[in-house]
């Protein structure tokens, strides 16, 4: 067992959630992952700031107990991968360095989750990302690799870092994943996983080279439900339970725990339906229907805490943000209200 030399007492526990399963046994694997992921109106920015800082104590007081980040480098169409230029594993910029302070003063764990920007590219979301000219599919790889490493070596202080997210086109490429994975575990001693999108986690091989099975849960919940129409706790249920069998078996099979490395429903009257969408907010009992939807997740996850780890909510944001509006951001009374009581009741 490799825990972070980085890691202080009050996280060890903490930063073994996404340790195999077997642990479990010892009781080091049944407290949640009660995370929340901080997203950002630009490229990360805010994360240096005091503000950060502000919404981990507003996040703890919850009862949250992890963080995410999702620093961003750009896709271009030749399958070049531009970040920042800022990386820097000595000195790292304020914005990756803050987090790692602020998370590991406040007893709070951190997962790094890098996004692929794919706006202004020829791909409509980041599992459109694929390369039919093997020099563009080798330029990809040498380029994305390379920024992921580097990532992984100014936040080594990080609790998990995440090596793909949703680049599901990209999954047949094994071996490529597999030397990345390698070279990652040889600059960090972070917990590793992929966030595979809720459809294609079955299509991942190379589970069997990380720590968790991370997966983007926007699961539909229910079927042939017309927008609007009233969904209960029983029919969100019935879809949980349906979506989660096979996820147990992949756990089970593979040995490795399970952590939604996102999960969230806008506010939206198709919530249950198409939690991935983020459609115009408003409609017919929509508020009550996100709440609904995000209180039910939060006991079933309660529930299945031998094999499902937790999961990172999607979203949060420091201070005041132009997103407000967006369905998916989850600062609204009510639904504090709800991860109060979601958050602490497994306590």
């Amino acid at each position: 067992m490799r825990v972070s030399h980085r890691l202080p007492a009050a996280l060890s526990v903490v930063a073994l959630l996404f340790l195999p399963g077997r642990l479990a046994d010892r009781g080091e694997g049944h407290e949640l992952v009660r995370g929340m992921t901080i997203s950002c109106q630009g490229w990360g920015a805010e994360w240096g700031t005091p503000g950060f800082d502000a919404e981990l104590e507003d996040l703890r007081a919850m009862g949250g107990n992890w963080v995410a980040i999702h620093p961003y480098a750009s896709i271009q169409a030749d399958g070049t991968v531009r970040d920042r230029g800022d990386l820097d594993a000595e000195a790292p910029p304020d914005w990756l360095a803050r987090p790692l302070s602020a998370a590991r003063e406040r007893g709070l764990a951190l997962l790094v989750k890098p996004h692929l920007a794919y706006w202004r590219s020829p791909f409509a979301w980041r599992g459109d990302i694929t390369f039919a000219e093997p020099e563009a599919r080798a330029r990809f790889w040498r380029t994305y690799s390379a920024w992921i490493v580097a990532l992984a070596r100014s936040t080594r202080g990080a609790d998990a870092f995440c090596v793909g997210t949703e680049l599901d086109r990209m999954l047949a490429d094994e071996a490529e994943w597999r030397a990345l994975v390698a070279r990652v575990r040889a600059v960090t001693d972070a917990r590793l996983t992929y966030a595979a999108n809720w459809d294609r986690y079955g299509e991942v091989r190379f589970w069997d080279a990380l720590d968790a099975i991370g997966v983007q849960a926007y699961f539909p919940l229910v079927e042939g439900v017309v927008e609007g129409e009233e969904t209960g706790e029983a029919a969100l249920r019935a879809g949980w339970s349906r979506v989660l069998s096979p996820l147990r078996e992949l756990s089970e099979r593979t040995g490795k725990p399970v952590v939604f490395t996102e999960l969230g429903y806008s506010d939206s009257p198709a919530a249950a339906l198409r939690p991935w969408e983020d459609p115009p907010r408003g409609g017919p009992r929509a508020p009550e229907l996100q709440a609904r939807c995000l209180a039910t997740a939060l006991r079933v996850l309660a529930e299945e805490r031998e094999w499902l780890r937790g999961a990172f909510l999607w979203k949060w944001f420091v201070g005041e943000s132009r997103h407000r509006a967006e369905g998916f951001y989850l600062d609204r009374p009510v639904l504090r209200d709800v991860l109060r009581t979601g958050w602490t009741s497994d306590l």
